[in-house]
């Protein structure tokens, strides 16, 4: 089927993209596997070529266009070549800046926006911590003015599990202001990478997209100024349930579109690979498996982009980006797993992309809110 959400701009936006991919990112795979690090260089080409600036203002060094459209193609080509890039890019340009840019006041955005859209200044968020996971109303890091008077406020506590953790500059943090007020005591503060009692873990060995840095932080009694929180004080939950849905129709373009282009790798191998005298595709039960992930990629895609297209109109719901969120990465699983399978044990060799990218895509049933939260989300809403 023909997508329709897609303009003659968009497509020469999309060609941009995938020039990107070919030229910067692919011939340095393999360093990027090597080294868990997608390294500082190609995230400032990245910046230069505008791809972290689509959101931020044009007097703040982006591009100022509202159109999500543009966002959704960037992550599609990016996820096309490695899901663990795209998870860093997205969680710096499409996750945090949209914080920023939303809640900061005109000095945080001067200071921090340009840096952020040139990718000379890597973002992560803090929300995850070690003991609640998808429940982010019953996080424990505290901030409280301090007693002298000054205005500053004492950040204590941990997040884990944090995409570009280790080589953030800027953390927008998530910290319990008001404990008597439960969700609506919670706010959110800019913290820099090398303030005093800002501490980064190592980089966490985890099974799948080892490019992407991941890791924990620590705040021991860290000093910030009045002017580190981010928006209104005991807002930062609403703000929070406000944002992720941008975070969660991200998600699930970037896993339908990986599983789309690793479809469609297995299916060129299947008509190559022989087996008793033919191809292995053309085996009836080989025929129909392949015939069921095209038709579950297509018509997953076909409602991921009608969610993109009210997300670039600001009608997307929290429970229709849930839908999706949770719907493609099961999608992704089912299909990349099948995918293996038709491999053979080929598919279980980590020079194969196939391996690579099904070993990478079971995070996305846990992340941005796992797939039982969705469905709580999902069942809430029709009155469960």
């Amino acid at each position: 089927m023909p997508r329709n959400i897609y303009d003659e701009d968009h497509e020469a936006f999309r060609s941009s993209a995938r020039e990107f991919v070919e030229r910067t990112l692919a011939p340095r795979a393999e360093e990027m596997i090597r080294d868990h690090v997608i390294a500082r260089d190609i995230w400032e080409e990245a910046g230069k070529q505008g791809f972290f600036g689509l959101c931020i203002p044009e007097e703040y060094g982006g591009a100022g266009i509202e159109d999500y459209r543009f966002n959704a193609i960037f992550a599609e080509e990016i996820s096309k070549f490695t899901a663990a890039v795209a998870s860093c890019f997205g969680i710096h340009s499409d996750v945090t800046a949209p914080y920023i840019v939303s809640l900061g006041t005109e000095e945080q955005r001067q200071k921090y926006l340009p840096d952020v859209a040139a990718g000379k200044k890597i973002l992560a968020i803090g929300m995850t911590e070690p003991s609640g996971g998808s429940d982010l109303a019953n996080l424990k890091s505290t901030a409280v003015k301090a007693d002298d008077g000054s205005g500053d406020w004492i950040l204590n506590g941990s997040k884990t599990f944090i995409t570009n953790g280790h080589q953030c500059d800027i953390a927008v943090v998530a910290a319990r202001t008001n404990p008597s007020k439960g969700a609506k005591g919670i706010s959110l503060f800019i913290v820099e990478a090398g303030t005093e009692g800002f501490s980064k873990g190592n980089k966490l060995d985890k099974v799948g997209q080892v490019e992407s840095d991941t890791s924990e932080l620590f705040f021991d009694n860290v000093r910030l100024p009045a002017d580190a929180l981010l928006g209104p004080e005991d807002m930062g939950f609403i703000a929070m349930m406000k944002h992720l849905p941008q975070e969660r129709i991200g998600n699930a373009i970037a896993n339908i579109a990986n599983a789309k282009q690793i479809l469609a790798e297995t299916i060129q191998y299947s008509k190559d690979r022989k087996a008793f005298g033919q191809s292995i595709g053309s085996f009836q039960h080989n025929t129909f498996k392949i015939a069921e992930m095209v038709t579950k990629v297509e018509v997953t895609e076909a409602y991921i982009d009608d969610c993109v297209a009210a997300h670039a109109e600001g009608k997307l719901s929290a429970v229709d980006a849930a839908k999706a969120k949770w719907w493609a990465a099961q999608v992704q699983c089912e299909v990349l797993d099948e995918c293996v399978q038709l491999h053979g044990g080929y598919g279980f060799m980590n020079e194969y992309r196939v391996a690579r990218a099904w070993r990478d895509a079971r995070v996305h049933k846990i992340w941005a809110g796992s797939n039982e939260i969705m469905k709580m989300i999902i069942g809430r809403d029709l009155g469960l």
